[in-house]
């Protein structure tokens, strides 16, 4: 039999017990369990950053996924759990977070409020809820706990809306929104692979970048070596989204940029 496997994800800082603490209670519910730390360290009270690492367990084995990235932590915000239709199950606040993984894992099946204090440690902190509800949660789902005991059923449209939605191609250009940028300075974006193959672009083709009143002129191209040091370029990255970057240079330091900012880009003519 595999082993269960579990994935933290928290906007701590690498000076914090907490995630040893989270890693020990899991283990503690779930001796058998796998676990691992996806990320840590996530920009303090930045979702888009947070929603967008949570996209990337699609790479991950099918588990049991935690995100700590709560700045609505012990106010009226419900803890949940979503089950996806790839097998996953998503554990976290319903601050929209967790949504934007579900568009890689195949769609949500059934979402739940945790309510139900068997399967949380006591006494339940007011503002450590990844020690003492989504942890817990995730250990309990991984020993076989049906998702329909920890609490009612919710209708996934009335979820607490992703931070970012996906970019749509329209008039042979994109409208998109920069969701997290990596610390080289790349910036990624919503926009989809899928979506993106209907600008019709070929590699070496030339699109324009807009944002922050400032007007880039790009190829699209395959690697960062394919344009000279320092020069732009626009590629497919490695976890199914486009990403802008310079080669061996920060783009976003050089052009003050930040997440959450809009863009547009359009094959240049």
């Amino acid at each position: 039999m595999k082993k269960p496997f579990i994935t933290l994800t928290s906007d701590f800082g690498v000076q914090t017990q907490g995630i040893g603490i989270m890693e020990a209670v899991a283990l503690e519910i779930n001796p058998e369990a796998h676990v691992i730390n996806l990320m840590h360290g996530l920009p303090d009270f930045n979702l888009f950053y947070a929603a967008r690492t949570m996209e990337t367990v699609c790479y991950m084995p099918i588990g049991y996924h935690v995100c700590v990235a709560d700045p609505g932590v012990g106010t009226k915000r419900k803890p949940i759990i979503i089950q996806a239709a790839r097998g996953d199950f998503l554990v976290g606040p319903d601050n929209g977070v967790l949504l934007p993984a579900t568009r890689f894992l195949g769609g949500i099946k059934k979402a739940v409020e945790i309510t139900n204090k068997k399967y949380m440690k006591k006494p339940v902190s007011p503002v450590f809820h990844g020690r003492d509800i989504f942890t817990p949660a995730a250990a309990y789902l991984s020993k076989g706990v049906k998702i329909d005991d920890f609490g009612k059923k919710l209708n996934p449209k009335n979820l607490t809306k992703a931070p970012y939605e996906e970019a749509k191609a329209k008039n042979n250009e994109i409208a998109a929104k920069i969701i997290s940028i990596n610390k080289f300075g790349s910036l990624h974006l919503n926009i989809m692979h899928s979506e993106w193959v209907k600008l019709k672009l070929s590699i070496g083709d030339y699109v324009e970048l807009n944002f922050n009143k400032v007007s880039l002129n790009m190829p699209y191209a395959t690697t960062f070596g394919d344009v000279e040091k320092g020069k732009p370029l626009v590629f497919k990255d490695d976890y199914g989204r486009i990403e802008v970057a310079l080669n061996m240079d920060n783009l976003s330091k050089k052009y003050k940029i930040k997440i959450g900012d809009d863009c547009i880009i359009k094959k240049s003519k």
